[in-house]
């Protein structure tokens, strides 16, 4: 786990200043790596990369980076190679290693199978490799590491975080449709940025810088073939080998491993299977507010370790941690997404990074497994439509009003959504029903300028992925619903599990997106994962013996919620809305401040638009109102380069 830079002369012209370009980028990303750096630039100067190094696998000097082979390629990697003692089996007949260490597995993989070196690859990575010809960059399948990159007076550059790309950039701008995504969604759902001029390479993607040209190209992808020939059994059995054996990878490592332990079903059914293996390090944490007990969970995270065995290490959050934290959790994420859940997630991470150095967690089980309430409002209304239609017992995946019906009390915190779905559109086109339930700015009709926002293409970028039928051929709405949401929202909240956990140099795994786990899991039909729209009733039924019943019996599911609420409206209120006073917040384009200002505290209390306008306003002071000073990071950095090893 680390942080990559670089630069790549499209024409191969000498880049000008490249040591000290490289060594402002380097200081930029240095949090990702407190363990090591190095630079590294082509005798011709038309290609350097940079490297921070967090020592995970291969502690000794013989896995620093870039890293440079025998052949002329150069590496800068930035993850974990799960399998990298199987491909070190497999390739050591071709290629003598130097090191014990998984990156340079993938200069042997690339060796041997070029481009195609990806399929070969178990594990979640960001890699950039220059062969003396091109740069070769690719990105894990589900987005776990971060990629951007910028294309600048003729120079590819390319970074784990934006912040590193910013003094190379014509100016701090931002992206008007990448904005528009933002307020919708809480998260964009393409390969823009907020940033104007920073693209995503995105989940699954790898490119090609050669002869002056840029080419992207996706690698895989989820499809839901549905096998309809097993039986619940079978596929239970089936999960239990699968999910078991990736834990066991996830946990190769020379340092200890501990596990986030939230509460929820996935972070504790991760951490109690880890615990049945030698290498897990028997240590768990966990964020709670103890203040507002509506919001904490940590009976049910004290609950799982307990049936874990593991020593929990908890913080209470508090509101003064918002306070004095809240910048910093900005500036780490480069830009806000996913909501407020950032915020615990950095404090959880900073008391980790106290006592190890790798954690575990359940990212995805919600996106894979059906763990969304959401889901089950929109079968809600659909039992209900086809009730009246006397079609409920029609087709394979229809929730009945019988079956949906013991389940329902699960939403008794979402009445207000439900009234909002229901008010407008009722029975309509399923994407336009689902988009509905996803859109965040149905509360914010004042405080966004909209004459500036293109509602319309968002919503066509949003069909574009939700109707795709080359991954989902329409048996189910819900292999609809969650094929969106692993596209577009998954890539977004591990986007906030890398830089919480990266802001305090931990790296944070998640071995429910081994694609071993996501490829099985889209086989088993939607009426055995979300049977009578029970949420993650795969899961529960596969796994209940191995949770403590406080879990399996909760109708509370929460999610890491925070009491901005409750803050915003006693000890934090003059905080907001002193963030909103300056002169130039008040003169931002797309908002209107008084609205906001006059609106700010009448939001519901799980509404994320208070969340959402205090995040934009932060990251606008803390990147926009200071881009003078990210400029100064290249001309002030250090020029000396540190040879490859």
């Amino acid at each position: 786990m680390c942080g990559i830079a670089g630069a790549v002369s499209l024409d191969r012209s000498p880049i000008r200043g490249l040591p000290s370009i490289l060594g402002g980028m380097s200081q930029l990303i240095a949090h990702r790596g407190p363990d090591g750096q190095g630079l590294w630039q082509a005798p011709d100067n038309v290609c350097g990369l940079a490297h921070r190094r967090l020592s995970i696998i291969d502690l000794s000097q013989s896995g620093r980076q870039p890293m440079m082979a025998d052949n002329g390629a150069v590496l800068t990697f930035n993850g974990e190679i799960y399998n990298y003692l199987e491909l070190m089996d497999q390739l050591s007949g071709g290629w003598s290693f130097r090191s014990r260490s998984d990156s340079e597995t993938i200069l042997a993989a690339y060796d041997r199978w070029g481009a195609d070196c990806v399929d070969h690859l178990r594990g979640m990575f960001s890699f950039a490799l220059w062969d003396g010809e091109k740069l070769f960059a690719a990105r894990d399948r589900f987005g776990i590491k971060p990629f951007y990159y910028a294309v600048i007076d003729g120079v590819f550059y390319f970074a784990s975080e934006i912040k590193a790309l910013l003094p190379i950039l014509p100016e701090i701008a931002t992206d008007p449709d990448a904005l528009g995504e933002y307020i919708t969604f809480q998260y964009t759902i393409g390969d823009k940025s907020l940033f104007k001029h920073v693209h995503v390479l995105l989940p699954g993607h790898a490119l090609i810088v050669k002869k002056g040209e840029i080419t992207v190209r996706r690698y895989w992808d989820v499809h839901y073939d549905i096998d309809f020939d097993h039986t619940p059994k079978w596929f239970a059995q089936r999960m239990q080998d699968i999910l078991q054996d990736s834990i066991s990878v996830h946990l190769r490592s020379d340092v200890p491993v501990g596990a986030y332990v939230s509460g929820g079903i996935d972070s504790s059914l991760i951490a109690i299977l880890a615990a049945r293996e030698e290498a897990s390090g028997g240590i768990g944490f966990h964020g709670k507010f103890t203040e507002f007990p509506g919001y904490d969970e940590s009976p049910f995270a004290e609950a799982a370790a307990k049936q874990a065995g593991l020593e929990l290490h908890q913080i209470d959050i508090t509101a003064s941690d918002f306070r004095d934290s809240i910048e910093s959790v900005i500036y780490h994420l480069d830009q806000p997404v996913a909501g407020p859940g950032s915020f615990p997630q950095y404090m959880v991470s900073k008391l980790a990074a106290e006592h190890v150095k790798v954690v575990l967690g359940g990212q995805g089980g919600d996106e894979i497994f059906g763990g969304y309430a959401r889901y089950l409002i929109a079968y809600f209304e659909q039992a209900i439509n086809s009730a009246i239609d006397g079609t409920h017992r029609n087709g394979n995946f229809v929730v009945t009003p019988e079956s949906i019906i013991p389940h329902l009390t699960v939403l008794q915190e979402y009445k207000p959504l439900i009234r909002q779905l229901f008010s407008k559109g009722l029975f309509g086109p399923l994407d336009e029903r689902y988009f509905r339930l996803i859109d965040r700015s149905t509360d914010m009709e004042s405080e966004v300028d909209w004459s500036m926002i293109d509602r319309q293409a968002v919503f066509g970028r949003f069909q574009s992925i939700f109707n795709s039928e080359r991954n989902v051929r329409k048996e189910a709405l819900f292999d609809s619903m969650t094929h969106f949401d692993f596209k577009c929202l998954l890539p977004a909240l591990l986007h906030v599990e890398d830089r919480m956990s990266m802001a305090h140099g931990l790296e944070s795994r998640v071995p429910l997106l081994d694609h071993s786990v996501v490829e099985f899991a889209a086989t088993i039909p939607a009426d055995i994962k979300f049977k009578g729209g029970q949420m993650k009733h795969f899961i529960k039924s596969t796994f209940g013996a191995e949770l403590p019943q406080e879990l399996m019996q909760r109708r509370d599911k929460m999610g890491f919620p925070v009491p901005l609420k409750e803050w915003f409206s006693g000890e934090l209120h003059d905080f907001a809305m002193d963030i909103f006073h300056t002169q130039k917040s008040r003169s931002r384009p797309y908002f209107n401040t008084d609205a906001i200002l006059g609106n700010f505290d009448k939001a519901e209390r799980f509404s994320r638009k208070t969340w959402g306008l205090l995040s934009l306003e932060l990251w606008h002071q803390i990147f926009h109102d200071r881009a003078s000073e990210y400029r100064r990071m290249v001309q002030e950095a250090p020029p000396h380069m540190v040879a490859a090893q």
